[in-house]
């Protein structure tokens, strides 16, 4: 494979999503706000197929290890995002070493793009 095949490749992957460079920039600032720079994100779902219209928005947030109350924070990082980009369906996912086995979790770290 030439060296500009990976590169090309995840750059084909990018211009696929239906978020704003805006958008995704936000959605970072605010993991990395609630969880630290460890934080990581990658979009999945329909807003990663440019064939599908609509979609809520659907985010891994790939972490050390995942916090004791795991539930609130997801729901803390998607009432924040919903004040920043304003009223939509966003589903957060939390992912760490604890569920890396869940079907949704693998499905998702599997088809994501990272942000």
């Amino acid at each position: 494979m030439r060296s500009g095949s990976l590169a090309e490749a995840q750059a084909a992957r990018l211009a696929v999503m239906r978020i704003s460079a805006e958008q995704q920039q936000i959605i970072v600032d605010a993991v990395h706000q609630l969880f630290g720079q460890q934080g990581r994100v990658r979009l999945f779902g329909s807003r990663v197929d440019d064939r599908r219209k609509g979609g809520d928005l659907d985010l891994l947030v790939e972490l050390p290890h995942l916090p004791v109350d795991a539930p609130w924070q997801a729901a803390r990082l998607e009432a924040r995002l919903q004040q920043l980009l304003g009223e939509q369906k966003i589903d957060v996912i939390l992912a760490g070493p604890e569920n890396a086995s869940w079907p949704i979790v693998q499905e998702a770290a599997r088809t994501g793009i990272p942000l």
